[in-house]
């Protein structure tokens, strides 16, 4: 199997003997690469920012592109009893750290003016990324983890220095605004010709949600509701993004960099990710690693549209799930018709999976409208509006009474946004992050898996920090322990 690019860093030893006696050791060696003169070219950070991307989507590797089991204990997947071990998770820390480490490099070199004699809009360029990028794993981290070992381009040397403290989630959070606040400023429309390169938009979107991320718990700081309705209005203000109109097109191979999936993990044939087949039955070959617990997909199913048949796999060559061997669907967005069946038989999936996408942003906007106005506001009963349409394979911007909602309340209408979500943002690693804003654990398991409830509690919403981590910080999770 190929693997992906790696960006590897030499140090070449100097072994000053015998016949360098008599040379000038003032001179300096030209030829000596160490840690504080290694990145010197755009090429060059740009090379260690998409090595920090590897590290999260390799093929076979435990980031994201076999990552279904770290998100487990969402509704959408099978087994997740809330019984969640010790060591569950930590996967996830190891590789977002890993590529923390690549980005800090970049970040630490641009600060030392490594990159001398370029323009400084690129060096500007390159800084937007990396830190748009450190936004991002931090975002993740934070999320995930709670109060974190907080790493930038100033901290020591954490081998050398083991950092022994977390940094409070509320401190975390004021790096994550400031990155994305800088890469919103100065990262370009779009990269001609590296359109799996963030963008602009892709800084909005993410900003917009970490805003609205901000204003449900742990934080609560609702304040931000405005800001993230703002963020997100002022991407779809813009133009640049929009729906794509069929939904059974969102995942097809020509629509995977736009105009509606902003930013994503990106697989190409040479660069593949981690075979399709862990996606599907066996009645396509295939291993079904990632299975549907059929109370999700039954509820769903209730009421037929398009977007069922878009996203999950209901048949095969004429068989309903019903009649597979496990009975229960499977799915579709990461497998064909979205890659080619000669792709599917080789194992090589160049499926990317969307980070954010524009669905995602109008969602955002309708959630944050309606809870920063006290109830739904036009404006938002259209930005959720226009997901529901296209679900049906109807004209986006025009009002059709047979989908449109109206007529609710507050709360109804932030759960109708939560479930909207639910279903178009499925398996996109998205609804554990709004399970444990929203505080979801007990509602969403009481009637399909009360069985679970005696397994639920508060300290359910964080993941434990790795054992080894946890006893050089000297802290760990409530409810796990670091034996």
């Amino acid at each position: 199997m190929k693997k992906k690019f790696s960006f590897k860093r030499y140090i070449a030893p100097l072994a000053l003997v015998g016949a360098l006696a008599c040379q000038d050791l003032e001179e300096k060696p030209q030829g000596f690469v160490s840690t504080d003169n290694f990145y010197a070219t755009i090429e060059q950070g740009e090379a260690a920012l998409t090595a920090s991307m590897n590290a999260l989507w390799e093929a076979w590797a435990p980031g994201y592109s076999y990552g279904y089991g770290n998100f487990i204990y969402d509704d959408q997947l099978l087994d997740g009893d809330m019984v969640i071990p010790s060591d569950f998770g930590g996967s996830l820390w190891d590789q977002h750290y890993k590529a923390l480490n690549n980005v800090n490099g970049v970040l630490r070199a641009i600060k030392r003016g490594n990159f001398e004699g370029i323009a400084q809009d690129e060096i500007d360029g390159l800084e937007a990324q990396a830190r748009f990028l450190r936004a991002y794993n931090y975002f993740a981290l934070v999320r995930l983890f709670g109060d974190l070992p907080l790493i930038t381009e100033d901290t020591p040397d954490p081998v050398i220095s083991p950092i022994r403290q977390r940094t409070p989630i509320a401190d975390v959070y004021e790096l994550i605004v400031s990155d994305f606040q800088y890469a919103v400023e100065t990262l370009p429309q779009s990269w001609p010709g590296a359109p799996g390169k963030p963008a602009k938009a892709a800084a909005k979107g993410l900003l917009a949600k970490v805003y609205l991320t901000m204003a449900t718990s742990p934080l609560n700081k609702t304040e931000n509701y405005a800001k993230a309705r703002d963020m997100a209005a002022d991407l779809m203000d813009d133009g640049t993004n929009s729906l794509i109109e069929n939904v059974g097109d969102v995942f097809k191979p020509e629509n995977k960099y736009g105009p509606e999936v902003m930013w994503g993990f990106n697989s190409t044939s040479d660069d593949p990710a981690t075979d399709a087949h862990i996606w599907t039955p066996e009645i396509m070959d295939g291993w079904g690693d990632a299975s549907i617990d059929p109370t999700w997909s039954d509820e769903w199913l209730k009421t037929p549209e398009p977007r069922q048949d878009a996203y999950l796999i209901l048949e095969f060559d004429g068989t309903p799930y019903t009649e597979f061997d496990e009975q229960r669907p499977f799915v579709r967005k990461f497998t064909v018709p979205y890659i080619s069946q000669d792709e599917y038989e080789n194992g090589q999936t160049t499926a990317n999976l969307p980070i954010i996408r524009y669905a995602d942003v109008l969602l955002i906007y309708a959630e944050a409208a309606n809870m920063a106005n006290g109830s739904p506001t036009p404006e938002a009963y259209e930005a959720i509006n226009q997901v529901r349409r296209r679900a049906h394979n109807l004209p986006i911007n025009t009002p059709d009474a047979s989908v449109d909602l109206s007529g609710l309340s507050k709360d109804q209408f932030d759960d109708a946004v939560i479930q909207e979500r639910n279903v178009e943002l499925s398996f996109e690693y998205d609804r554990w992050f709004d399970i444990i804003r929203k505080r979801l654990l007990v509602k969403i398991n009481t009637l399909p898996h009360p069985d679970y409830l005696p397994n639920i509690t508060d300290d359910d919403y964080l993941y434990p920090i790795p054992t080894y981590d946890a006893r050089i910080l000297g802290s760990q999770n409530p409810g796990y322990t670091s034996e």
